[in-house]
């Protein structure tokens, strides 16, 4: 059997960060980690033609933080500010009536988000577009987005075939291995008439390097200026 770590579990200390930040005793744990799974459950559910990529959920002493990650924050916080409100009462509820903040904040390039690029994958198979189609055409536009490679894999019963199968398509480099190098993941499954189907997609993005502030350089000093 092939030994598969989640890519986003194996790079969480060097380049990426957890969705759920709070710490607690022994006997809460468990109580957060379910209202965090049906907080993110409820919201992925109401938001779905949000684009939501991903739901950071920060805890305080009696409040939560809720980030939501989304390329549509126009539909999350709908007209005059009414969906957030009612969002927030939803969320307060999961979350034993604590005091309860949802922040938006806009993912401004949603080909290069490769939670978002699998989810419009999975779309497209759910509208019964053909999957190859779908895939490359996916590829092709993150890589005119600047992404140094993509690699896009679909498991199911693909074209409604009666054995199911895997396909596969790579372009660019994806070093999996490479903790230093920024790869997004995403996986979703695309509820299709013939069953579902996975799918997982890696992004390697370029490496944003800060630029490194100039050193004013000084005229020499001449002797009728010391003069």
């Amino acid at each position: 059997m092939g030994q598969k770590v989640n890519p986003i579990g194996f790079r969480l200390p060097v380049t990426r960060d957890w969705t759920s930040r709070w710490y607690a005793s022994r006997k809460d744990f468990a109580d957060y980690l379910i209202a965090d799974d049906r907080i993110r459950t409820t919201l992925k559910k109401k938001l779905k033609q949000a684009a939501v990529a991903r739901i950071v959920i920060e805890r305080a002493w009696n409040s939560v933080r809720v980030t939501i990650h989304t390329a549509r924050p126009g539909v999350v916080i709908g007209r005059r500010g009414s969906e957030i409100e009612t969002l927030t009462k939803e969320v307060s509820d999961l979350a034993d009536g604590k005091q309860v903040k949802i922040d938006i904040v806009e993912i401004k390039n949603p080909d290069l988000d490769a939670q978002l690029v699998a989810e419009n994958v999975a779309s497209q198979l759910e509208r019964r577009i053909s999957f190859r189609r779908a895939m490359k055409r996916a590829l092709q536009l993150t890589m005119e987005q600047g992404a140094l490679g993509i690699k896009i894999r679909c498991a199911g019963r693909l074209g409604g075939a009666e054995i199911a199968r895997t396909e596969r398509y790579h372009e660019g480099k994806v070093p999996l291995h490479t903790l230093r190098t920024p790869i997004d993941y995403g996986f979703t499954e695309a509820e299709t008439v013939a069953g579902k189907i996975g799918i997982k997609c890696w992004i390697c993005k370029k490496v944003e390097v800060p630029e490194e502030p100039r050193a004013e350089v000084k005229p020499p000093v001449t002797a009728d200026a010391a003069e």
